[in-house]
């Protein structure tokens, strides 16, 4: 079975290859890319407040506000940049007072277009039956050429 990078179920993801030739160090490559994510996020959207975690081995947390977790995956020079609702004990037991889903899915809706569009130079057009992922240039990544 073929694999591809990985994100949160019910995340919205916008692609992008992390910038490197083979005599590039990825890990600053990376670490770049992390550090424009949070500045361009924090800007776009204030409530994102600087999180440390990881959901599962795979999907670095770097962000948080009270209903969504933005994040990085990377695998073989692609990078998936993420926001999905939180799924952290705090947030179920603070569900369970105050109903936060319906509200975090709303707010998700309404910043996705424009995370696309801050985030995303790659986009994912299908999948082939062994799991690998199939993706062209966005739109929104500059790409004007017919």
């Amino acid at each position: 079975m073929g694999r591809s990078v990985s994100y949160p179920t019910g995340s919205v993801v916008a692609f992008r290859l992390l910038d490197g030739s083979e005599d590039e160090d990825f890990d600053w490559a990376y670490e770049c890319l992390v550090d424009e994510i949070i500045d361009t996020a924090k800007t776009a959207f204030p409530s994102f407040e600087r999180f440390d975690g990881w959901r599962g081995r795979e999907d670095r947390i770097f962000l948080r506000n009270a209903f969504a977790d933005c994040g990085i995956s990377t695998y073989c020079g692609l990078a998936a940049i993420w926001i999905a609702e939180r799924d952290d004990p705090g947030y179920w037991e603070a569900d369970l007072c105050i109903p936060r889903t319906a509200r975090a899915q709303h707010w998700l809706a309404q910043v996705s277009g424009r995370f696309i569009d801050l985030f995303g130079e790659l986009r994912m057009i299908g999948r082939f039956s062994n799991g690998e992922a199939i993706f062209e240039r966005s739109r929104s990544a500059g790409d004007t050429r017919s």
